[in-house]
């Protein structure tokens, strides 16, 4: 059977891959250096409720909750988290949070109830009740942040139309383990640069779990957590909301951090499936078309065809090259710290297939629960989840 259609191809989308990563490097570029949006020194800064949701001990937790409570925020600042069990190992390190910042004002409520299919937006539903500020800035536990975040974040949803933030974030390796390093490039070479295009382009409408700001009255407006408690995607979800109640998500033009703490294969493929999935769900129609991002394995396999010709090796090469011209943009665009380049074709192979996968079929598996995903991103258990009731703020 003769495949030298199949394998040029392949080198075709190799090379649009090609130009479409030297693009975005060019527009990631731009993007960073528009500079942020800043507060004047006299300007009034509004009390902050920050919100985090916890389930179980991560790597690194205590590091990165603490990173949120070392914030140079001249305003009225309160940091509430959620479990929802009274057993849950978290709560012994938000105690040790609240016994290192005795200023700070820390809420811990602990409830059980289940609300929907997505734990998250659940815990958040029992977390709601505690929130005394007007301005509310939520971030997933594993996220890490500078002193600034607050005063940077405040004074982007200060501006004029804007009715929620959002941030990109990097990978922040948390071992020196392949596994850790290959999660953090999968976020910086594959994440921020179809980000970037995306929104340059007009094609997407992002809003992620890295943090979404709000304030209390738009979170009304929107019906509150209990509007997504069966989204997978409830960052998305959350931000369609406010963008239909008449505003703009903000996209400021720094990073923040996300703690990569994979120490083997099985975990990196889950959460990178799990990732995938979500996307596919929100934008199906995009992430087919994504297949182009991934130049290096695309041309693999055209070379791999018999009858390919050695011009295929050359695309091949020209593809992982332009990785690593993408990848050392990204890193001087947002300050970020080098990566071990020789990793890239490992991740740009591992990234692919990932992406071929998610296509076989909606299952997921999240925070040690089993979910299938139907055609609308709703999130359906494979098991009967309890609904137990009782609220401990602590």
């Amino acid at each position: 059977m003769d495949l030298t259609w199949l394998s040029s191809l392949c080198l075709l989308l190799a090379l649009a891959g090609c130009i479409y990563g030297l693009a975005a490097a060019v527009l990631a570029g731009r993007f960073a250096g528009k500079g942020s949006v800043r507060l004047a020194a006299d300007a009034p800064r509004p009390s902050v409720t920050l919100l985090k949701p916890l389930c179980g001990i991560e790597p690194n937790l205590y590091e990165n909750l603490e990173t949120f409570c070392r914030q140079g925020y001249a305003g009225s600042v309160q940091v509430v988290f959620g479990v929802q069990s009274a057993a849950d190992p978290a709560i012994a390190v938000v105690r040790r949070l609240v016994e290192a910042y005795p200023a700070l004002r820390v809420d811990l409520v602990v409830d059980a109830r289940q609300h929907g299919a997505n734990r998250k937006v659940s815990n958040l539903i029992n977390m709601s009740a505690a929130i005394a500020h007007d301005v509310v800035v939520l971030a997933d536990s594993d996220m890490v942040v500078q002193p600034d975040y607050l005063e940077r974040i405040v004074a982007e949803l200060s501006r004029d139309g804007v009715s929620g933030v959002t941030c990109l974030y990097h990978g922040v390796p948390t071992n020196s383990g392949v596994w850790s390093h290959l999660s953090a490039l999968a976020i910086d070479v594959q994440f921020l640069p179809n980000v970037v295009m995306g929104t340059a382009l007009g094609l997407a409408r992002p809003c992620f779990g890295s943090t979404i700001a709000f304030t209390r009255e738009s979170l009304s407006r929107i019906g509150g957590f209990e509007t997504f408690r069966d989204d997978l995607a409830d960052d998305y979800a959350i931000g369609e909301a406010l963008r239909a109640d008449g505003g703009l998500v903000s996209i400021p033009t720094f990073t923040v951090g996300h703690a990569c703490v994979d120490t083997d294969l099985a975990g990196l493929w889950r959460h990178e499936l799990r990732w995938n999935r979500t996307i596919r769900n929100v934008d199906p129609v995009g992430y087919a078309g994504s297949i182009v991002t991934h130049a290096f394995p695309l041309a693999l396999i055209g070379a791999l065809i018999p009858g390919a010709g050695q011009h295929a090796l050359a695309v091949a090469a020209l593809a992982l090259a332009c990785r690593i011209i993408l990848c050392v943009r990204l890193e001087r665009a947002f300050g970020l710290a080098a990566h071990p380049y020789w990793l890239l074709p490992i991740r740009d192979i591992l990234s692919f297939m990932n992406f071929s996968w998610s296509f076989v079929s909606g299952a997921v598996t999240w925070k040690g629960h089993d979910y299938r995903v139907v055609a609308d991103g709703t999130l359906i258990p494979e098991r009967s989840l309890g609904h137990d009731a009782g609220a401990t703020p602590l």
